[in-house]
């Protein structure tokens, strides 16, 4: 007879006083999951009560079903991720988090399936091809630290920033009280990835650590690709994808800052180089408003852009404020240059 693989000896590992406040925190992650478990469907029929159901214009439909299906197939990604983890991570806090966070997941699921049936009718089948390559680089990391780095620190904050530009382009009200929720659940997953990331990093070889970097950057180039095929559909529905792009690199940037603070010389010059060619492919792909018409102007600000970054804005995780303080960076988070404003809909500031 076959013996249960059951990890009899989770607790008999020896821990520094770091590991055990990491190892603390997630499990606190798992308690405030709890507290902060909200039903789906009783959610979802009080705001359309509230709001006498969904206000989306005909006109925006189309769009607004490919964008919102980019988001609802993403939340099964995220869904099988963290049901990974929940079976594979061995500190005993690390998968009470993530069994946390897939309970999460799948509830954003079905509710935004079931709100895009009842705003819309239907709901797309499949993700545009993109999302799916993207999805799917972050689905197969072949490490535990490249799917953390991938899903809990860099596309959950891209989550949370369309999240945060469905809310600002007054798409539907139903829409954007129900993504408070979400923006509150992704914004404690966060914190998974910053509290063990960075064991897992210290325990790189060379290696090891240039894999993973370079599957960094892989996720960040292909999701820069992603919001370019989808850049008709944001439009279609008021949202300003320079003004994401901006958004999405100052979100991601508090989680870094939070996750190099934790880390003995964990900010990398390399690598931040590396990420500021990224910026500047946002820069080319959807230029600042007062380089356009002029060619020499927007090469200047290109190359301006591959040598600082681009400028970020001050955000939060959590729009709620009293969640996830592990995930909240100090506003020293803020990067080169000048801010711009917050607004990730058709400000004319990012346009």
């Amino acid at each position: 007879m076959a013996r249960l693989a059951l990890p009899y000896d989770m607790f008999d590992v020896t821990r520094s006083a770091e590991e055990a406040r990491r190892f603390s925190r997630m499990e606190s992650i798992y308690h405030r999951g709890q507290d902060h478990i909200w039903d789906g469907n009783e959610v979802l029929d009080e705001l359309w009560e509230k709001h006498g159901g969904a206000k989306i214009s005909p006109a925006k439909v189309p769009a607004a079903q490919r964008v919102l299906g980019t988001i609802m197939w993403g939340e099964l990604a995220a869904w099988k991720i963290a049901s990974q983890f929940a079976n594979e991570l061995e500190p005993l806090e690390a998968r009470m988090a993530a069994t946390s966070q897939a309970h999460d997941e799948a509830r954003h699921f079905y509710v935004l399936h079931d709100y895009l049936v009842r705003a819309t009718g239907d709901f797309p089948r499949r993700l545009h091809k993109g999302g799916e390559r993207l999805l799917a680089a972050t689905l197969h990391g072949d490490t535990i630290a490249k799917r953390l780095i991938g899903m809990q620190l860099q596309l959950e904050p891209t989550a949370l920033t369309l999240f945060h530009a469905l809310r600002d382009s007054d798409l539907c009200p139903v829409l954007s009280d129900l993504l408070v929720y979400y923006e509150r659940d992704e914004a404690r997953h966060v914190g998974l990835g910053l509290q063990l990331l960075p064991g897992l990093m210290q325990k790189m070889g060379v290696r090891e650590s240039l894999e993973f970097t370079a599957f960094s950057l892989k996720i960040g180039a292909i999701s820069i690709g992603s919001l370019k095929s989808i850049e008709a559909d944001l439009r279609g529905v008021g949202i300003n994808p320079r003004a994401v792009a901006i958004l999405g690199k100052s979100k991601q940037l508090k989680v870094f800052e939070q996750l190099w603070r934790t880390i003995p010389g964990g900010r990398n010059e390399t690598t931040e180089k590396v990420a500021n060619v990224l910026d500047a492919a946002v820069e080319t792909l959807w230029p600042a408003p007062e380089t356009r018409g002029s060619a020499p102007a927007r090469v200047r600000r290109i190359l301006k852009v591959l040598k600082n970054g681009i400028e970020t804005i001050d955000t939060v995780l959590d729009p709620s404020g009293d969640l996830d303080r592990d995930c909240s960076a100090p506003d020293s988070s803020r990067s080169n240059g000048k801010p711009v404003p917050e607004a990730a809909g058709s400000s004319e500031a990012a346009e």
